[in-house]
């Protein structure tokens, strides 16, 4: 067993679990806070945050530290452009997602609470709606460059 291919397959596969998990939760609260559910957000929200610790919390993990392997193994040194350039975007999509996390457990919060006593959401929820797909749109865009980065290892000149 070639212990670089298991490595790899193990970056690839969490790469698959990361930004499919997230996506797959995005669009699933994208369209439960647009359904005018309390009902709906409440569940949804509730397993978004479950899938997060599942799923996303490992893979986060798993990434770096397979990468950071297969840098090595490869002989790439992480000043390599295209490698350090998926590093920066890896840590700005992280930096994205760390406050998503926290909106996303008060969101589940506050939708838990509105389904409970039967009331509207309160309007904090929509500003944190506005501020989680705000930080979204750049983690999920930093994260398909890296897929590009990762596949084509471009010659970049900074």
């Amino acid at each position: 067993m070639n212990t670089y291919l298991v490595i790899k397959w193990l970056h690839i596969v969490s790469s698959v679990l990361l930004v499919g998990t997230g996506l797959g939760s995005a669009f699933y609260m994208f369209f439960a806070n647009r359904s005018g559910s309390v009902a709906a957000q409440a569940v949804v929200s509730r397993l978004v945050v479950r899938a997060d610790w599942w799923f996303t919390t490992p893979t986060a993990i798993v990434q770096p530290l397979t990468g950071f392997v297969l840098a090595h193994m490869a002989g790439w040194s992480l000043s390599t452009p295209w490698l350090a350039l998926s590093v920066a975007l890896y840590v700005l999509a992280g930096v994205c997602w760390l406050p998503v996390v926290w909106l996303q457990i008060r969101m589940a919060a506050m939708a838990a609470q509105a389904h409970r006593d039967a009331m509207p959401l309160p309007a904090l929820f929509a500003r944190y709606q506005r501020y989680w797909e705000l930080l979204g749109y750049p983690a999920f865009i930093a994260m398909v460059v890296v897929f590009y980065l990762m596949v084509n290892k471009p010659s970049l000149h900074f």
